[in-house]
């Protein structure tokens, strides 16, 4: 029974891993795809059968890109509104989601419900409201326009509540009686031990923020402040596109999101566990 049970525990073990291996290879062909793309030219890339490795690798497309008047502006609007609001964004979710996990006081389930509530709120409904708002305190056209409404997302709220609460409550008592103040108790205490939280949330705030391609185009009108992704839109003309040059383009802008994702990974990965602990 022993050994029927180790070959039936091999076999599924050899169909997992072919099982992961094919999902694995599904979902980074696409990157695999525009990378490759990129070092191709305009014949090659739209060729039939299509080159799986480029034959002829070329930079033109690169070159191409870089040369162009408002690349570089570009990367740095996108870089600045997505590090912008995920540090900012990090710091106020962090704070009002230990109020909500760990602090007693009237009005805190009301006030969660309608964090729950916002979450279920279509972000399209709310673009025209917030457009015209925006337009009359005069903040269309600026970086002040894409970072402050994100501020605004309850999924950070939630998702730090959420882990607010596998805080030990004795270590909050413990810190109390030891004299510490409720700021040295949240920063000294509860940041450092929520710290897999917040990478997860940085994580989540940064590509978000990066991707915001509806938010960049109802708010900013000029080319020099338009984002990477809104600025390889505007790349492709009625008639005609140049594939490798989006290609390039959105190899580029998937650097900073992969380079942030490294740089968090074991803080995701630790946030991922320690919210399956507690629900």
């Amino acid at each position: 029974m022993k050994r029927i049970k180790k070959k039936k525990n091999s076999v599924w073990g050899v169909i997992s891993l072919i099982i992961v291996l094919g999902l694995t290879i599904f979902f980074l062909f696409p990157f695999y795809w525009i990378i490759t793309g990129s070092f191709k030219d305009q014949f090659a890339v739209i060729a039939i059968p299509p080159e799986w490795f480029p034959k002829n690798p070329t930079l033109i497309n690169y070159k191409t890109l870089f040369n162009m008047d408002n690349a570089f502006r570009w990367i740095f609007n996108s870089f600045f509104t997505a590090t912008m609001t995920m540090l900012i964004g990090c710091t106020i979710a962090t704070m009002a989601g230990y109020a909500l996990g760990k602090k007693k006081f009237p009005g805190r389930t009301i006030i969660f419900s309608l964090f729950i509530a916002a979450m279920c709120l279509p972000r399209e409904a709310i673009m025209i409201p917030l457009a015209t708002l925006l337009t009359e305190m005069n903040w269309i056209d600026r970086y002040i326009s894409l970072i402050l409404p994100a501020l605004g997302r309850p999924f950070g709220v939630f998702m730090m509540k959420q882990f607010s609460q596998t805080l030990p409550n004795e270590i909050l008592e413990s810190a109390k009686i030891d004299g510490c103040s409720e700021w040295r108790t949240f920063v000294s205490i509860a940041v450092p031990i929520l710290k897999p939280g917040i990478g997860a949330m940085a994580i989540f705030t940064f590509i978000t923020s990066w991707n915001d391609y509806i938010s960049q185009l109802f708010f900013l009108r000029s080319p020099e402040m338009q984002t990477l992704p809104l600025g390889l839109a505007t790349m492709q003309s009625e008639y005609t596109t140049n594939y490798g040059l989006l290609m390039a383009g959105a190899a580029v802008a998937s650097l900073p999101m992969i380079i942030i994702f490294m740089l968090f990974q074991k803080y995701f990965t630790q946030g991922i566990t320690m919210g399956a602990v507690k629900g």
